[in-house]
């Protein structure tokens, strides 16, 4: 104890000096413990998508840097999906944004079930959504894409028993030595507009 702890004349603590220390000590770790849960939930705000629990665009660049760092040093072979939902806008023009909402989370559920376990499966932007596949080749990307559009394509979304059309495009890029996220992604992205050009899309 320090020099100012209350004492008796003798020295040693009043009891009820000793109960009152250890009373705010506990009120301390319990304001702390109270601190460490608000800033781990900051933290899952600052990088996952609030409606999906998908990771966003921020912890998808940040895995796609360590990704590309595994490339680099280990020479690994990996690849990024980009995926462009169409017919949302139709569906929250005409039935609300909760409608919408609701065709992301089928979407959202139909993604990661339809890729590994160890895929990076993020919330890129409203509609798109991005895939980091590692130990997989290009021609091995476009065919897991084109496993996913299908799976999306099929998948019936019912609204009031209302069967409302949905599909996606897909992009593949692979990821090379020396690359950097916003290569990686513009090259996706590219890709994806190239399909939709090539395909009658839903609006």
């Amino acid at each position: 104890m320090g020099d100012n702890a209350p004492a008796n004349d003798d020295g040693s603590l009043v009891m009820g000096d000793v109960l009152e220390l250890l009373k705010e000590i506990e009120r301390l770790r319990c304001e702390i413990a109270q601190q460490e849960t608000k800033l781990a939930e900051l933290t899952l705000l600052a990088h996952s998508d609030p409606l999906l629990g998908l990771p966003n665009r921020r912890s998808f660049v940040a895995c796609l840097e360590r990704l590309i760092a595994r490339v680099d040093q280990h020479d690994v072979q990996a690849s990024m999906i980009l995926a462009d939902v169409d017919g949302l806008k139709m569906i929250n023009d005409r039935h609300g944004h909760n409608a919408g909402d609701k065709a992301l989370a089928e979407i959202s559920g139909l993604l990661v079930a339809s890729v590994r376990k160890d895929d990076c499966v993020a919330r890129f932007a409203g509609d798109e959504f991005a895939i980091l596949l590692e130990n997989t080749d290009e021609l091995s990307a476009w065919q897991m894409a084109l496993r996913v559009a299908e799976t999306v394509n099929e998948h019936p979304f019912q609204l009031d028993r209302v069967c409302l059309p949905l599909s996606v495009a897909v992009g593949v890029a692979p990821i090379w030595r020396g690359d950097t996220p916003d290569a990686v992604i513009a090259r996706a992205d590219r890709e994806m507009y190239r399909i939709k050009r090539i395909r009658p899309s839903i609006r």
